[in-house]
């Protein structure tokens, strides 16, 4: 079961890079957004789609640079891409962004990817932990999310048919159910990424809520 609490503190200097870029990434998303929620969202899904898309065309030519099955990690992170894309078809939906706002999205994707590319060539260790760390922060901020439709400052308006399709949701769900779920996804990505991280890094395994394990270093994806 996921840990809605679980963080964890970086170990490494890589991690301390991960952690202190994620950092800076949120100081920015709070000092602009603060309270908006679902602006927020719109924004910083654009930002999450593309580790994923990254990471498994990066897994896929080393693939077939090394003529070495993948261990399945192509197909896993370009279903986290799709599920974060999808994410933000949902929160479109809801916040309807302004030009500005729409302007932030190409700007910030159009940034992101390149940076990111970057780091997962460099160190795919690194650029898991980035998204683990990432996904730290969207869990706090869907939690702080729900607490304002919790107490009546935001609107609990019903789920946009995308969601209802996606998650299968019943016909009457609202915007509490479908952050529930969005977060629910998020703890799935960090917990998923840090492990990514830890096998990369041939060391034990830390699963929240579950005790540490040596794992071997996979065969294929190391750098």
């Amino acid at each position: 079961m996921n840990d809605l609490h679980y963080r964890r503190s970086p170990e490494t200097i890589r991690d301390r890079i991960a952690f202190a870029f994620v950092q800076v990434l949120r100081f920015i998303a709070d000092s602009f957004f603060r309270k908006r929620y679902g602006h927020r969202a719109v924004v910083l899904e654009t930002v999450a789609a593309v580790p994923g898309m990254v990471g498994g065309m990066l897994q896929h030519l080393k693939s077939l640079r090394r003529i070495r099955d993948d261990e399945g990690w192509i197909r896993e992170l370009l279903d986290e891409a799709e599920n974060e894309r999808m994410h933000l078809m949902t929160f479109i939906a809801i916040a309807k962004p302004s030009g500005f706002e729409r302007f932030l999205i190409v700007l910030a994707q159009g940034v992101f990817f390149n940076v990111y590319f970057l780091v997962y060539l460099l160190s795919p260790k690194t650029a898991h932990r980035v998204v683990a760390y990432f996904e730290e922060e969207a869990v706090v901020s869907y939690t702080r999310y729900l607490a304002e439709i919790d107490n009546g400052s935001l609107e609990n308006v019903p789920a946009p048919k995308i969601a209802i399709d996606y998650w299968d949701l019943p016909a009457d769900a609202r915007l509490r159910d479908v952050v529930v779920q969005v977060r629910e996804d998020e703890m799935g990505h960090r917990d998923r990424n840090h492990e990514m991280a830890d096998e990369l890094c041939g060391g034990p395994i830390v699963t929240p809520g579950a005790p540490r394990e040596q794992s071997e270093k996979p065969a294929f994806a190391t750098k």
